[in-house]
């Protein structure tokens, strides 16, 4: 497959002449040492899993996520372009210590070359796991060449599989494209296919088990996501959202839970074998697939987390939470070398706070701050 994005010959890795700018996110009073190793931190976790943003467009307008007149969405010009997100990932991945990489948006299948980027990502890194979250509206016309381009696999956001709970949610009639394009990628066996759900109070949580069972069927994988502080009308709360532990609820009523003996490994997902009930009693002695609970507002998993995050103009987003980012772009555009910004890139992950974007966890703490930036900006 011919590839041209227009890649930079490989640079020399001298920095470009006179000073190098130090970071905005990193604190001049904070210890950061010579010798970095990785994307370490000061609490000795190591980011291994990058989220690189292509977009901060989308085509829904989840309630969730963003307001329903959308946001003011980023330039061209702004974005990085195919070939800095290449060199991004060559960097994280030879001197970096990247073992994985999620693209993700807004929604990257609105961008036109996004089949071209994992063709390039996966022509110089045959053997990456390479994976795309999308609201698969469009993917059915996108799938067979994303496989043949090297995707590995695809999370799909999907919250209910009711069309007129789905408009309420999305503010667009699209579930009927969203199934297309899930039919679509299982086809083209971008698998193991995940399905991403947020559950709302008094909208689609009396749904949960139908959605179980509906991704069951389908050898999907589910994995319930508790609402995070995240959204654009900042009306979030505690006491609003749906929790882990309401959701195993909702879910035993159908199904019998058990722990999955598999290790979390940093997987931001608590991974349960499910069984169907009997009569309503005595579950199957065969497991019918797993589902996963990202409870990062009441079972926080921050003490082991493994991520990094780009956004879509490049830069460096060290916790989901975070006030602060780091700007890759600037020293992209303006010559410098691959030790240079790989610095840079560990200077911002050395500052990545203990959780939440504090020095504790808690999202409803009193001191917390929801950033300002909404999911679809930051890029999940």
């Amino acid at each position: 497959m011919k590839i041209s994005l227009g890649l930079p010959r490989p640079r020399s890795e001298e920095p470009p002449p006179g000073p190098m700018p130090r970071p905005a996110s990193v604190p001049v009073s904070l210890p950061v040492p010579g010798p970095l190793r990785g994307l370490g931190d000061r609490y000795g976790r190591v980011a291994t899993d990058l989220r690189l943003s292509l977009t901060d467009k989308c085509n829904l307008r989840c309630t969730y996520c963003m307001p329903a007149e959308g946001l003011d969405w980023l330039g061209r010009q702004q974005l990085l372009s195919a070939a800095e997100i290449v060199r991004l990932v060559d960097i994280g991945v030879d001197r970096l210590g990247i073992r994985e990489l999620r693209l993700t948006g807004g929604e990257p299948l609105v961008r036109a070359d996004l089949v071209d980027i994992v063709a390039a990502v996966r022509l110089r890194h045959p053997h990456l796991p390479v994976s795309l979250t999308t609201n698969a509206v469009g993917l059915d016309r996108k799938a067979k060449d994303l496989k043949a381009a090297g995707l590995t696999r695809i999370n799909v956001s999907l919250d209910t599989l009711h069309p007129g709970t789905f408009a309420r949610l999305t503010r667009r009639p699209f579930l009927d494209r969203v199934l297309a394009g899930l039919e679509a990628a299982d086809q083209a066996g971008l698998g193991p296919i995940k399905l991403n759900a947020v559950l709302m109070r008094g909208i689609n949580d009396h749904e949960a088990p139908y959605l179980l069972d509906w991704a069951l069927r389908r050898g999907f994988e589910l994995r319930f996501i508790e609402q995070m502080p995240l959204d654009a009308d900042h009306g979030w709360t505690r006491q609003g959202m749906v929790t882990a532990t309401q959701i195993r609820r909702l879910l035993e009523a159908d199904f019998a839970l058990s722990p999955d003996p598999r290790s979390r490994d940093g997987a931001p997902a608590e991974r349960w074998e499910v069984r169907r009930r009997l009569a309503g009693r005595v579950p199957e002695d065969t497991a019918a697939g797993t589902v996963g609970i990202i409870a990062s507002v009441t079972e926080p998993f921050c003490g082991d987390c493994r991520r990094t995050r780009i956004t879509a103009e490049g830069r460096v987003r060290s916790c989901l939470f975070s006030h602060e980012e780091t700007d890759l772009r600037e020293l992209l555009r303006a010559g410098a070398g691959d030790d240079a910004i790989a610095r840079r890139w560990q200077e911002a992950m050395w500052a990545k706070p203990k959780a939440h974007g504090m020095d504790h966890a808690g999202l409803d703490a009193p001191n917390f701050r929801q950033p300002e930036r909404t999911m679809s900006a930051i890029g999940g």
